[in-house]
């Protein structure tokens, strides 16, 4: 019997693979939420397809997404990823990388993590919300709005409100799995 999916995953077994066994579970692991809060941001203007398969070369490229190494990184090590084909060479992101790694650190600094600081803007429990079909998921919400003013305030780059909605759905603070989606047995 053919399992029931959401309909965003079917193009091949790259998204089947990461729909079932990461999109929409939770992630407190501050090294995954980084990862994500940074594929993400690659993301804008993108299809998630784009990023997904091009993930590991992106692990490669970004030291396998250690925020401590990206925070710092030279104008030399920009001007190598900027000649990586296997990435997206757009040097506002590849900049922004560099700067989100910073504030990261700093957020850290003041909460303790990155996830008690993220989670604690859903009070550390993933909103469940049951969608019927793909077109009740969607693009931003309240909350997503409201954590990426305060990223933004706290000097992060390419965290718009669908971006955030994007790393929430990622990294299980929400989970907009369709209510027949096989993953919700």
């Amino acid at each position: 019997m053919k399992k029931i999916r959401c309909g965003w995953c079917e193009k091949d077994d790259l998204c089947r693979q990461y729909h079932d066994e990461e999109w929409g579970r939770p992630v407190y692991d501050d090294k995954t939420l980084f990862e994500f809060l940074i594929l993400e941001s690659f993301q804008a203007g993108l299809s998630w397809y784009t990023i997904l398969s091009k993930r590991q070369n992106f692990r490669k490229a970004f030291d396998d997404f250690d925020y401590r190494k990206i925070a710092v990184y030279s104008d030399r090590k920009i001007e190598e990823l900027m000649n990586d084909p296997g990435i997206i060479r757009n040097r506002l992101k590849i900049t922004a990388a560099v700067t989100n790694a910073q504030k990261f650190m700093e957020i850290q600094q003041e909460f303790g993590s990155f996830s008690n600081y993220i989670w604690g803007f859903i009070g550390g429990k993933a909103i469940d919300n049951v969608p019927e079909a793909l077109s009740d998921v969607p693009a931003t919400t309240e909350i997503s709005d409201r954590i990426s003013k305060d990223l933004k305030k706290r000097g992060f780059k390419f965290m718009g409100s669908t971006v955030v909605y994007a790393h929430m759905q990622a990294t299980g603070m929400v989970n907009d799995h369709i209510r027949t989606c096989f993953t919700r047995t």
